[in-house]
């Protein structure tokens, strides 16, 4: 889908370690290809993935990407009609989707609770995770309800990914998160430019 030959550094052992059923954090830099960790465990298993996102702008642009390489997603965005949020939940659920994209705040519907407790879902994505500790209820309280993907879905795997984590703010977001054991891969910040 992607037409590379090789890996960037660290992308294959946190792709091994997301199919592996593990909760995994994945500390890379902007540029480091953090979506695809989340996006070839996605392909590889069956069912859907869902993306947590606060921007609107990067949701849109992941999904545009990934339909021009003929692979199914959508995106949940605000302005939408109740009638119209119904029929994407619908096809999310029943149209062989591989990624629904949502905000934070979209996830604290009930009725979006309702879908994604019947969906298929493989993998949990939760993208700029760091918001859930570093800014906490300030920036976006949202986040703090993301949980509720694990008590709907306790068994699948959740992939945090971040390029903005000290030690103390990594740690609040393994617990926030509520992740279990989870593998942590980070690679250097360094750029040669």
């Amino acid at each position: 889908y992607w037409g590379f030959s090789s890996f960037k550094s660290r992308q294959e052992a946190i792709i091994e370690s997301v199919i592996n059923g593990q909760d995994t954090i994945a500390l890379l830099p902007t540029g480091g290809g953090k979506s695809i960790c989340f996006q070839i465990p996605a392909l590889l298993n069956e069912g859907i993935c869902i993306v947590v996102s606060p921007l609107v702008a990067l949701m849109a642009d992941q999904v545009k990407n990934l339909k021009e390489k003929g692979i199914k997603a959508l995106a949940l965005k605000g302005g939408i009609s109740f009638d119209e949020l119904r029929t994407l939940l619908d096809n999310a659920t029943y149209g062989n989707y591989k990624f629904l994209y949502l905000s934070p705040e979209r996830l604290q519907q009930e009725m979006v609770h309702n879908y994604i407790k019947q969906m298929n879902v493989n993998t949990i994505a939760v993208d700029e995770a760091h918001c859930i500790s570093q800014w906490g209820s300030d920036f976006r309280p949202a986040y703090r309800n993301i949980t509720i993907l694990r008590e709907l879905h306790p068994l699948v795997p959740i992939i945090a990914l971040t390029a903005t984590a000290t030690p103390k703010v990594l740690k609040n977001t393994i617990d926030e998160l509520k992740l279990e054991l989870p593998n942590i891969f980070k690679d250097s910040f360094v750029r040669k430019n």
